[in-house]
């Protein structure tokens, strides 16, 4: 039976011939042809898993015939094939929605991971997600933007399939609650979760936690014990934090994912495993693996379906709709009730970058909540470091869009502290101007002219 259909678009006909042969050796159904043109009438008339796409082409450019792919046949995976020292032409590619990417000259196993991952990748995406999925992702993941309706998606396709899943995104995202999302939406809901923090494993114990041990194994194994990986039999274990994983563990957890079984430190006897392995990083994999960080086989057999968490800097339309959710869970947990913010409020934070993300967004609604006198929350219960980062951004965004050079956007910066001082001091001197302006050290006539120019109310 063959795995997949691929279709290979090259102009050289010895790499067509070549990669022909090395795919069939792979039991995949394959078509080739040298141009964009032929590749894109194959395309309309048959199912293809897979397309290998030369970015040089005759005719029509490899650019435009993935452009055409993904506009037109979304579920096809695409993997670029680039010269030696074009990396800037697949980086780009990749951009515009390619899979992968692979360089002249092959190397094989390279190539067999590549089409492998891709496979499964585009055999997960063609099914459809049930009905009954949509009202979970609803109600856990909020958000309206484009980017979380994208992000829904993908927890769908992926959470009706077995095979591993790599969570890319920083900090405070959300990556948890995704894999979390997977494994409740799949069928080993009613399996273990089990929740690995790759980076807070001692590394004295690493084999012994993940794969369990003996009874006198060591020194101190006093009994037999489960590792990670058996306790999550039949469910889900979630590798946090994966590129922070021991390169010297990373071989042995690779054989766990091929083998589907482990075998315990000081025991010669493997024990078969049904897990789903869901990993999650905030670094560069890929970049990782350029350096020797990370293994290659083992980043290949952890991607199959990759998934990015956007920075909730990339959808602050979302804002008002977290805000309420998160606002709706604290009038549980704090017994305040706040029934939502002012529009000053949002409009800080609809200016501010949240390094953090969704977790720091959820702090500074915690902050505000215990500082709170009314129902709603104002400015003034905001932390001044989002205050003031915001105020910065405002300026940055405004210099940007409305072309100010560089002196004059830093007038600007300049004006917003002294303005914020100004005010700060006053308030310290009760509204005492001759005592401000002492401590500022300017005249009593230049305090009142930059209050009236800043319009500062104390």
């Amino acid at each position: 039976m063959s795995r997949g259909q691929i279709l290979l678009v090259d102009d050289e006909p010895q790499i067509r011939r070549i990669l022909s042969k090395i795919l069939g050796k792979f039991n995949c159904q394959v078509d080739a042809v040298p141009t964009g043109e032929e590749a894109l009438q194959l395309i309309s008339q048959k199912k293809y898993h897979l397309v290998l796409l030369d970015l040089r082409l005759p005719g029509i450019s490899g650019i435009e015939v993935l452009k055409d792919i993904k506009a037109h046949y979304p579920g096809i995976s695409v993997v670029v094939i680039t010269a030696y020292g074009s990396v800037d032409n697949a980086i780009q590619a990749m951009k515009l929605g390619a899979d992968d990417f692979l360089q002249k000259p092959f190397d094989v196993e390279q190539l067999r991971l590549i089409i492998s991952q891709a496979l499964e990748r585009s055999q997960a995406y063609s099914k459809e997600p049930a009905e009954e999925f949509y009202e979970e992702l609803e109600l856990e993941l909020v958000g309206s933007s484009r980017s979380i309706q994208e992000l829904k998606n993908m927890i769908e396709r992926v959470a009706r399939v077995k095979s591993t899943v790599l969570i890319m995104g920083e900090t405070g995202t959300g990556k948890e609650l995704v894999a979390r999302l997977i494994h409740r939406l799949s069928d080993r809901a009613e399996g273990p979760f089990v929740v690995v923090n790759c980076a807070a494993v001692p590394s004295t114990l690493l084999e012994s936690q993940f794969f369990g041990h003996i009874k006198g194994a060591f020194t101190d194994a006093i009994e037999s014990r489960a590792g990670y990986f058996e306790e999550a039999n039949g469910g889900t274990i979630f590798l946090d934090e994966i590129g922070e994983l021991d390169f010297n563990l990373q071989a042995k957890i690779l054989r766990v994912l091929q083998e589907e079984e482990v075998i315990p430190v000081g025991s010669t006897k493997p024990i078969p495993i049904d897990v789903r392995v869901i990993a999650a990083t905030n670094r560069n994999l890929r970049k990782m693996v350029e350096e020797r960080k990370f293994r290659q086989d083992l980043y290949y057999r952890l991607s199959v379906l990759p998934i990015y968490v956007p920075p909730l800097r990339e959808h602050k339309e979302d804002l008002p709709l977290l805000i309420n959710h998160i606002l709706g869970r604290l009038r549980k947990t704090t017994g305040h009730n706040i029934i939502g913010v002012s529009p000053e409020y949002l409009e800080i934070l609809k200016n501010y970058d949240f390094p953090g993300n969704v977790r720091e967004l959820e702090n500074i609604i915690e902050h505000s909540v215990l500082l709170a006198t009314g129902p709603v929350l104002t400015p003034d219960t905001l932390p001044q470091e989002v205050i003031e980062s915001a105020e910065i951004s405002e300026i940055t965004r405004k210099a940007l869009e409305q072309g100010l050079n560089l002196k004059r956007a830093k007038a600007l910066v300049t004006e917003k502290a002294e303005s914020r001082l100004i005010k700060r001091v006053l308030e310290e001197c009760a509204g005492n101007f001759s005592l401000a302006a002492r401590k500022l050290g300017i005249s009593r006539s230049a305090l009142y002219y930059k209050v009236k120019k800043y319009k500062i109310v104390v």
